[in-house]
């Protein structure tokens, strides 16, 4: 655990491979006024950089690119099988029948809606229930495996006054519910009935809306039937846009819009936002969940190695079922091959940093202590990067000299035609006059762009 820091908060800086010096100058803050394609091609420049520094950097690079940029992949998709059609295209599958046993009929209801024999316990546990750092596999242990219904049954024991609050916490209780352990593009790519149903468009998170919006209606489930008409309407129409918001391709639009509303608060005289229109509430909301969604990184380490392990565990699954099928293998699911260290450092600079420390200023000074946190995390998984087994090699010695000698050669040209080699030298002369133009353009806003210094430890 890090100990308790006064310092003025400043983002985290390094070498994102080790002994290699880290020149990506990228994104902590940029201005309201910069245009998302702007943003995305200074972004795909780094990558691009990032790439060429070695494999693993590479398939890095193509993780954060595939998953965060809404990419638009060209792939082929096989043949459907032949197979019995025993259900409707409308079935939404997830939603299992209840089972009541006997204990389940008795209308003592647990003191934490689960029954345990740890009761004393959890109950220690769930003291910490309002903290960032609450332990949630701990939980699971004093549950009976069943953290979630746990953790909500005790919120839900409040009496709530603000129907957003309500929603919010309903969309993060379901936004991952019956999730198949696999990508959206996975779903694409082998034609499932998942992503057929909703057009390749969010599959996941339009499935976990379906799934939870139906458990609803099952018996005894439907906790919202005191609600009004229009207070159900109402909440169905945050909780879509929570949810959908969990998309991964959305992100760049999220933290752009975010980022325009802090911009905004920065101006206004009083320093607050009047959250006085829907779109405005529901934007931070949205980003609220999508945080939240995104929050691993920030957590006490032991927990965050947890979270890492079994996200690598369920990356490599899917690896292997691509393999299996000899498709290719998506970026950091190969497990020969991914670093999972690299890809902890790249997830942090490029994605997870960005967006916190940009709540953060929404918030201020109120997330101090998760950023905090957050860069102690990346710095102790850049640590854990192996260092280069050996130095490169020293062009100075006479023995290696020798051998180079061995393999010179002579490339011998034809003279050029010289048309051709007007036309080309007209080709690379307007080439050239585009490129300047859009270094240009970035160099006005380089300066809003330039790495912050590493944080000093006090």
């Amino acid at each position: 655990m890090h100990p308790n820091k006064s310092h003025t908060h400043t983002p985290p800086y390094g070498p994102l491979v080790a002994g290699t010096p880290f020149t990506c100058s990228l994104f902590y803050s940029f201005p309201s006024f910069l245009r998302l394609p702007q943003f995305k091609r200074m972004l795909n420049r780094e990558l691009s950089h990032l790439s060429e520094m070695s494999r693993s950097g590479n398939q890095v690079s193509e993780y954060i690119s595939n998953t965060f940029l809404d990419k638009q992949n060209e792939v082929e998709i096989p043949s459907p099988t032949q197979k019995q059609q025993d259900k409707p295209m409308c079935h939404i599958s997830g939603v299992r029948k209840l089972t009541r046993s006997s204990s389940q009929a008795n209308p003592i209801v647990p003191r934490f809606g689960v029954k345990t024999e740890h009761e004393d316990a959890l109950s220690r546990e769930l003291n910490d229930l309002n903290k960032w750092g609450l332990n949630i596999f701990r939980v699971a242990d004093f549950s009976s495996n069943r953290p979630l219904s746990c953790i909500m049954f005790a919120i839900f024991q409040a009496v709530f006054t603000d129907l957003e609050i309500l929603a919010a916490l309903f969309a993060a209780a379901i936004h991952d519910v019956d999730h198949p352990g696999v990508s959206n593009q996975f779903l694409i790519n082998t034609n499932s009935e998942l992503a057929l149903m909703y057009n390749d468009e969010s599959v996941l998170e339009n499935h976990h809306l379906a799934v939870g919006f139906k458990l609803l209606h099952e018996e005894n489930c439907d906790i919202f039937q005191n609600l009004t008409k229009r207070q159900r309407q109402s909440l169905r129409k945050m909780v879509i846009d929570m949810v959908l918001a969990t998309d991964m391709s959305k992100h760049m639009s999220l933290l752009a819009d975010l980022k325009t509303m802090v911009e905004t608060k920065k101006v206004t005289s009083s320093g607050v936002l009047l959250l006085d229109h829907y779109t405005d509430r529901i934007q931070v909301l949205r980003n609220m969940v999508h945080c939240a969604d995104l929050s691993n990184p920030t957590k006490p380490l032991d927990v965050y190695r947890q979270w890492t392990e079994r996200i690598m565990e369920e990356f490599f699954r899917q690896g292997d079922k691509e393999r299996e099928r000899g498709m290719e293998i998506s970026p950091m699911c190969d497990k020969h091959t991914a670093s999972v260290e690299k890809s902890q450092v790249g997830f942090i600079d490029y994605i997870v940093h960005p967006l916190w420390e940009t709540w953060g200023d929404l918030v201020h000074p109120d997330a101090q202590d998760i950023l905090d946190t957050l860069e102690d995390n990346r710095d102790w998984y850049q640590s854990t990067i192996p260092q280069s087994p050996s130095p490169p090699p020293d062009l100075g010695d006479p023995q290696l000299e020798g051998c180079l000698d061995k393999f010179q050669f002579q490339l011998t040209l034809e003279e050029p035609d010289q048309n051709h080699l007007t036309e080309d030298c007209c080709a690379e002369e307007e080439e050239e006059e585009e490129v300047m133009e859009e270094e240009a353009e970035d160099e006005k806003l380089r300066p809003f762009f330039e790495p912050c210094e590493k944080k000093q430890t006090i």
